[in-house]
């Protein structure tokens, strides 16, 4: 038995998506660029995927950019809007938890000479209002603040946080990676300028995304080449990923509402059984104002890491924080910022459920972790006195 609930990283493809892509390495592999039947064929297949990426987000095929995934995405968004901003307008707000790519493409424009302001968040982990009212000025360009996010699940109030930018005359940009396929999004209503998404959140390929551009929004490319996807993303395109991207967001459109309440009920029983089962743990995030598929726990007294290679030993696949930043010896900067201790912040496992996630397998994970935590923690106990007699018997020594 195995279990692997890791999907905000990454989900695996699913087999109808898989099935739609094929004829595009083999039989449909012309170039989109080309003016011949099979260079056709492939343009018709890479507009039919976006008009159904544009009709489930309710906007004009035109308005989608393809790019290589979330990452690039985010990267366009900042950099071209700030690289094409107005007059007197050098300045850019985001969040503290923010993706490594938006917290990154920011450093690299604050080097640029753009200004940057980073909001802090409360302990839920949602986007103070009075900080990001005392942070926009006449002279902030983009405010990019995202959507749901990776670690927590938090979802931000976007509807006002853009409300507030449009207020000073800035646009507003969201990483949608996480909520994308999750929750409902309403571009008009919310009044978003800047969507960034990506396929293999939602069962799709990796190695493409997309970005939404709303009309009168000016970007500055930040590649070179040819003319495709208006200028804004040149290069041969990626047409399998693409066809897949358009065949995972069909069966988004038509599935998420079910898997998403299927999946809530599983993290639910997850987090409940911890809180029976293991004890001395702490849920971070807003409990409500979470997507259903995603907890990320504390357990007090471990580190989260040591945690994560004992349960990969049982095939128990799980994540300590983003797949972005694995390997870092950091804590988790969402939750410093959320204000947890470091020590509760190393101790933090994401649990994140999907579409194939069963019932079986969050059995397995309850049968199995309770014996894990409790040995950990005997270890850790026993490591510490062992400590402590060892600096005793030191001190004795030196009196």
């Amino acid at each position: 038995m195995e279990a692997y609930l890791d999907y905000n990283s990454t989900t695996p493809v699913d087999a109808r998506v898989f099935e739609a892509m094929k004829p595009f390495f083999f039989e449909q592999f012309g170039n989109a660029s080309s003016f011949h039947q099979k260079g056709q064929a492939t343009r018709h297949a890479i507009d039919q995927s976006r008009e159904r990426l544009a009709d489930f987000l309710d906007v004009e095929p035109g308005d989608i950019v393809f790019t290589s995934g979330g990452t690039e995405a985010d990267n366009l968004a900042l950099k071209g809007a700030m690289e094409e901003r107005a007059p007197g307008r050098d300045h850019l707000v985001v969040s503290a938890i923010e993706h490594q790519a938006i917290l990154h493409a920011a450093q690299y424009l604050s080097k640029k000479g753009v200004k940057v302001t980073v909001v802090p968040v409360d302990a839920q982990g949602i986007v103070r209002a009075d900080e990001l009212e005392k942070a926009i000025t006449d002279r902030t360009a983009l405010v990019s603040i995202m959507h749901a996010n990776n670690e927590v699940g938090t979802i931000q109030p976007i509807g006002e946080i853009a409300a507030l930018a449009h207020r000073h005359g800035a646009w507003f940009h969201t990483d949608a990676v996480q909520s994308f396929g999750k929750i409902p999004i309403d571009i008009e209503g919310m009044g978003i300028d800047l969507l960034s998404v990506s396929a293999h959140k939602i069962y799709g390929p990796k190695g493409i995304g997309a970005l939404y551009v709303r009309k009168g929004v000016k970007l500055k490319a930040v590649t070179h080449g040819g003319h495709q996807e208006k200028n804004m993303r040149p290069g041969t395109e990626n047409v399998a990923g693409i066809v897949g991207f358009g065949k995972a967001v069909e069966l988004v459109a038509a599935e998420y509402a079910g898997d998403m309440k299927r999946v809530g009920v599983l993290r639910d029983k997850l987090e409940n059984g911890f809180k029976s089962a293991v004890g001395n743990v702490q849920v971070n995030g807003d409990p409500q104002r979470r997507v259903a598929n995603t907890l990320n726990m504390s357990f007090e007294g471990l580190d989260g890491e040591t945690l994560l290679m004992n349960l990969d030993l049982k095939k128990i696949y799980v994540s300590t924080g983003s797949a972005c930043t694995a390997g870092s010896v950091e804590p988790s900067h969402v939750l410093i910022a959320m204000g947890l201790p470091e020590k509760l912040a190393r101790a933090a496992i994401r649990f994140s459920l999907g579409r194939f996630t069963t019932e079986e397998e969050i059995d397995f994970v309850l049968k199995e972790i309770p014996g894990i935590v409790e040995r950990l923690r005997k270890a850790s106990t026993e490591n510490k006195h062992e400590i402590r007699s060892t600096k005793h018997e030191t001190n004795s020594k030196l009196k």
